[in-house]
């Protein structure tokens, strides 16, 4: 099981967190698709903690933190 965090406006729909089935080979990417995210609307991701880029893998029981675009001045 993967835990999805999800921040700021990501959670108008799918609420602050998702548990998502884990699955041999499964990215980042494929957790944004399987949620019907659009990726431009996701800008940071964080795997544990750590930046990561959108085709990073996941292993089992991971925290995944997803963030759309900051702004601010």
């Amino acid at each position: 099981m993967v835990k999805v965090k999800l921040f700021a406006t990501l959670r108008n729909e799918l609420g602050k967190e998702v548990d998502f089935e884990y699955r041999e080979g499964l990215k980042i990417q494929d957790v944004i698709e399987a949620l019907n995210i659009n990726r431009e609307k996701v800008s940071i991701m964080l795997i544990n903690g750590v930046h990561q880029k959108a085709d990073a893998p996941l292993k089992d029981d991971d925290k995944l933190f997803l963030f759309p675009p900051v702004g601010g001045g």
